[in-house]
């Protein structure tokens, strides 16, 4: 077991404890914020799994996740927009803790393979992962205008 895989391993275990932890318990905002944590975080284990396995095919698993997490998170927003006016989530600390990471991953996984059309890859993922992530936020907390309204 490498360095990349132990690392894998760790942000795997502390996301689904986190994630069923928030499906488990609490309110409707906790559970979608909990779904929108599930995609975040799994988007860099894949990245680290596919370093330490030397896969790079599993990049792509994560480019395509990157892309279609946020989408999940927004459909849920707009589905679930009149349960969560009342009590809409607040996970903006939660969002920047993922957000964060997955640019730790990324930097860190940059730095490792060097120049090359793997890093472009990489950091492509990086940005959607991170800027889908603060969108989904956005909306879930009610941010985004027309949401609400259909």
């Amino acid at each position: 077991m490498n360095g990349w895989l132990l690392a894998a391993t760790a942000v795997l275990g502390a996301g689904v404890t986190a994630t069923l932890w928030g499906v488990a318990t609490g309110p409707l905002r906790r559970r979608v914020v909990a779904q929108n944590l599930s995609t975040s975080l799994a988007c860099p284990v894949l990245l680290l799994l596919a370093q330490g396995y030397e896969r790079p095919s599993y990049v792509d698993l994560a480019l395509i996740l990157a892309l279609l997490g946020p989408v999940g998170t927004l459909v849920f927003a707009r589905l679930l927009a009149d349960e969560l006016a009342g009590d809409p989530p607040r996970a903006w600390g939660v969002t920047w803790v993922a957000a964060g990471l997955g640019a730790a991953v990324v930097l860190a996984l940059c730095a490792a393979g060097g120049p090359s059309r793997a890093t472009g890859k990489l950091l492509v993922v990086g940005a959607l992962l991170i800027g889908g992530n603060l969108v989904a936020a956005r909306a879930l907390s009610g941010g985004i205008a027309g949401v609400r309204r259909g």
